[in-house]
């Protein structure tokens, strides 16, 4: 039997704000396991047709086992969103109606000790959604200066105590490589005063890492500068964000979009049951835009 780890966040609301119709053709930019394309693809008729992308080619693995017990109208890319124009062009899709972003690690990344993204897990520093490409956390903690560890720990982690997370690794890998998402977890630990420990200590500093190590933002960016070329009139976007910095980075581009209207004034954010079903789910920001 399939083992699915994915649970698709503010799946309901989603499905309300795309308002999906029977013949459309949908782009799920981030489609992972398939958790929002699966009930997504189920709305669809004969004529309509999915087209999922990601670059985590396990996570698109499993998505085709998923989606295939659905239907057959759906295609998957292994790509990165960032690239959506070159996509679309490659693969002949002139215009889709509606657009799903989750921006969230995938559950299956996260439970796989070997892709190194949990601190709660002993594996490798690696991080890579990917694993085709070169930069790995184990490279930015063992060989970046310190400067720049706490300029990329407190840019993307929104870390208070960046400089002293920063100056304990350089100390420890004077003498000692460091290999291990545990490892890093407990020299952060021993850097963060114990009045602040609401959160894990490493919560930020591994968002950080795994921001720069995928260059998430630089990523975000070129899509939303982008997305509107292939959206359809009418056609609608939905986009899921975790953190501060994506979701004000979706809110200015809808706001300053003279080509978008704005679904949802207010944020959209996963309801209390949501939470105590999927704790991970708390974080979630959910964004939607039409095009004019």
């Amino acid at each position: 039997m399939m083992k699915i780890y994915h649970t698709p966040v503010l799946i309901n609301e989603v499905i309300d704000l795309l308002d999906i119709k029977k013949e459309d053709i949908i782009m799920d930019c981030t489609v992972g396991e398939g958790g929002h394309s699966e009930k997504i693809l189920s709305l669809v008729n004969k004529f309509g047709h999915l087209y999922g992308i990601d670059r985590d080619k396990e996570a698109l693995d499993t998505a085709k086992k998923r989606l295939s017990l659905i239907k057959t109208n759906f295609a998957l890319i292994h790509g990165n969103f960032a690239d959506i124009l070159n996509i679309t062009k490659e693969h002949n899709i002139a215009r889709v109606n509606k657009i799903i972003v989750d921006l969230g690690i995938s559950s299956l990344q996260i439970e796989i000790e070997e892709r190194g993204f949990s601190f709660k897990r002993e594996g490798p520093l690696d991080m890579r959604m990917n694993r085709g490409e070169r930069t790995t956390a184990l490279e930015i903690i063992n060989s970046f200066p310190e400067y720049e560890i706490a300029d990329i720990i407190y840019k993307y982690g929104e870390e208070r105590f960046s400089r002293k997370i920063a100056k304990k690794i350089v100390n420890y890998r004077k003498s000692k490589m460091i290999k291990t998402t545990t490892e890093l977890a407990e020299i952060i630990k021993k850097a963060y005063p114990h009045k602040w420990q609401k959160i894990h200590p490493a919560t930020r500093t591994f968002q950080a890492l795994r921001i720069e190590v995928n260059k998430e933002l630089e990523n975000l960016e070129k899509f939303l500068e982008n997305f509107p070329q292939i959206l359809a009139k009418n056609g609608r976007i939905a986009i899921i964000s975790y953190h501060s910095l994506e979701d004000r980075l979706i809110k200015t581009y809808f706001k300053q979009n003279e080509k978008l209207h704005i679904l949802n004034k207010k944020v959209i954010k996963p309801t209390p049951e949501e939470i105590s079903r999927n704790p991970r789910s708390r974080s979630a920001k959910l964004r939607g835009a039409e095009k004019l």
